[in-house]
């Protein structure tokens, strides 16, 4: 796991100690070593960079950027299957000089061009410089895993795994892109290719980009598509022979994501995903698995005690941390320089704690993120499933009725559900559904803070309709949509990449840890995209099949209970120890600076937070989270 950034400048200005700057920013995700190649062409000026974190091939022959032939490579990520790749070059009469999976990249892009690229498996996002055909690849994994974001304005090209690397370019403009605030504010993350700078775009999952450096054209080119495998056929099988393939497949993505030349680790909640993967990878093993589990007793959401139960039934070597309110509030401050577009996944907080305790003992961490889009295990496809055809048979006006009548009484003079975990949030995302019922309009209402129609008298400026975002996607034939393949296609495309990769990327390389995601292997996203709608959510059961295979390794006893999860208590701190940084960075005349929001809608919803409508915190965490990076990274 690295950093990696680099220009084509056609005007030809840029710098070597510009390129150190923009790969320096990177040190957090690279502290092992840094390596840069620069070079002037008839075209202009390239330069790559690259910050490293040891993983395959320790010695100096994995150093990147890395040459082979006419090919120059910086590169981000790992390739499980290298070896296998390797020996089938050496069949072709390719010798290699090292062991490093990114020679293996090199060797495979020499022998197919981008073809390769339907042999990789792992994360990755690198850029090729082709120096024989004038050509700059960049390409980014399947899934989304690794970041990849790039800057074309001004004849200059840049490319990096963080927007602060572009801050370092003195020729970098850092026009705001009104578009992506609106869309924060809605999702609190910015979604699909756009970036909060004009002029900046996230390369997409499953897409490569070519820079022809001879005419400046730019195509992207889509290499793989989850729809692919969501548009065939379900399965006609048996449960019972679903189960064992299912079993098998998880086996064979949770080993190959245990390669590597440093100690790995798993953090383990103690919910069904990662018991599953810590259950299947020790099952089979002599030496006990490094677990990790953060605990905060202080806010009452603590599954540390579930998690030490498991490791102790599964025999691993656990290790949990319970940290304080005043750790997870110290961490506010420094989520702006991590994360360096808008985010606002409070799970930030103690997704980068147990990173940081993890990384005292092992350089690489398998986390379970993914479970839920493959095996249905969020809380909304209840909503949708369970409670969708009733809501559907409730005449239009009634529901709306019904929605009025749940706007007049606020979710906190609810008795004894008030109390109940995420009430506020649910309580408001139903009232949405009440309002309007079809499979978009519960997915919007499912994913949005606020309808389009209330963005527009919160922000003073008017927007694009964004309707190329995933959320609106037709991709999905007639034939085989059902409201769950709906869901778990529009998730997959949308929250798992544009917020739950983001958030683990960032809070694992904040630290220097590499985070792997077992579950996000393409073969088993193939397969249980084609898995029967009631194999994964079945009576209400969510994750159906996963919970039976992970019962034949854990006793169920011991894994049925509540849903507990980790919610950072924002309601109560905003209203109380975070207040004073509420009023400093949300004042009047800190808004009038930028003026893109009503200042008195804003100074309306601190009222309500600090009288106690725990409903509006998250919306008030929105506007305070883009406060806080609008004044580290436009100041």
């Amino acid at each position: 796991m690295c950093g990696i950034s680099g220009f084509f400048d056609f005007k030809g200005v840029s710098t070597p100690v510009i390129l150190d700057a923009m790969t320096d920013a990177l040190e957090h995700r690279g502290p092992d070593g840094r390596g840069a190649y620069f070079e002037q062409n008839d075209s202009g000026i390239i330069g790559l960079g690259h910050r490293r974190l040891s993983i395959i091939d320790l010695s100096e022959t994995g150093k990147q950027p890395m040459q082979f032939s006419e090919l120059c490579i910086t590169f981000n990520g790992e390739i499980y299957n290298y070896q296998d790749i390797k020996n089938e070059l050496i069949l072709n009469g390719h010798s290699f000089t090292g062991n490093s999976d990114t020679e293996v990249i090199l060797h495979a892009f020499k022998e197919w061009g981008t073809s390769c690229l339907e042999k990789l498996k792992g994360m990755f996002a690198f850029v090729i410089y082709d120096k024989k055909h004038q050509k700059i690849t960049a390409v980014r994994d399947r899934v989304g895993v690794k970041p990849l974001f790039y800057y074309l304005h001004d004849d200059l090209f840049m490319f990096s795994s963080e927007l602060k690397s572009f801050h370092q370019h003195p020729k970098f403009n850092k026009t705001i892109n009104k578009n992506a605030v609106a869309d924060f504010i809605q999702y609190g993350n910015i979604p699909g290719s756009q970036s909060i700078f004009q002029f900046c775009n996230k390369l997409q999952p499953g897409h490569y980009l070519e820079l022809n450096l001879k005419n400046g054209e730019v195509k992207e080119n889509k290499y793989w598509n989850v729809y692919d495998a969501f548009n065939k056929p379900k399965l006609t099988i048996d449960f019972e022979e679903a189960k064992s393939i299912t079993t098998d497949k998880l086996k064979d993505a949770f080993e190959l994501r245990m390669v590597a030349d440093v100690p790995v680790g798993v953090f383990l909640s103690g919910g069904y995903d990662s018991t599953c993967v810590t259950a299947i990878l020790q099952q089979n093993r002599s030496e006990k698995l490094k677990t990790y589990t953060i605990g905060v007793p202080d806010i009452g959401l603590n599954e540390a005690p579930f998690a030490k139960e498991i490791a102790q039934y599964l025999g691993t070597d656990h290790t949990e941390l319970n940290c304080t309110i005043n750790d997870a509030q110290e961490l506010i401050s420094e989520l702006p320089f991590f994360y360096d577009e808008p985010f606002a996944d409070s799970s930030a907080i103690p997704t980068i704690l147990v990173s940081k305790m993890a990384r005292k003992h092992v350089t690489v961490a398998l986390s379970a993120d993914g479970g839920d889009e493959l095996f249905a295990g969020y809380n909304r496809y209840d909503y949708m499933l369970k409670y969708g055809r009733k809501l559907e048979k409730i005449p239009k006006i009634f529901r709306k009725s019904l929605a009025g009548a749940m706007g007049l009484i606020p979710a906190d003079q609810l008795p004894i559900l008030k109390n109940k975990y995420n009430f506020h949030q649910r309580y408001e995302k139903v009232k949405k559904l009440l309002k309007e019922y079809d499979n978009e309009a519960i997915m919007m209402s499912l994913s949005q803070q606020y309808t389009s129609e209330q963005i527009s008298k919160i922000l003073n400026f008017n927007t694009e309709d964004n309707r190329d975002l995933a959320f609106f996607s037709k991709e999905l034939k007639a034939e085989y949509l059902t409201p769950l393949s709906y869901m778990l296609a529009i998730d997959f495309q949308t929250y798992l990449v544009d917020d739950i990769m983001q958030k683990v990327d960032r809070a694992s390389m904040a630290v220097s840890l590499e985070g792997r995601e077992p579950f996000l292997d393409h073969d088993l996203i193939d397969w249980a995209a084609q898995l029967p709608d009631d194999f994964k959510y079945k009576s209400g059961i969510k994750k159906y099949i996963l919970k039976e295979i992970v019962h034949e390794m854990v006793p169920k006893e011991m894994m049925e209970r509540p849903k507990m999860g980790f919610a950072i208590p924002i309601a109560e701190w905003l209203a109380k120890d975070l207040r004073p940084l509420v009023e400093s960075y949300l004042t009047k005349e800190l808004l009038d600076h930028h003026n893109l929001f009503d200042t008195d809608f804003i100074e309306k919803l601190k009222f309500d937070v600090f009288k106690g409508k725990k409903e509006m915190a998250s919306k008030l965490w929105y506007f305070l989270m883009f406060q806080m990076w609008y004044e580290r990274w436009m100041k």
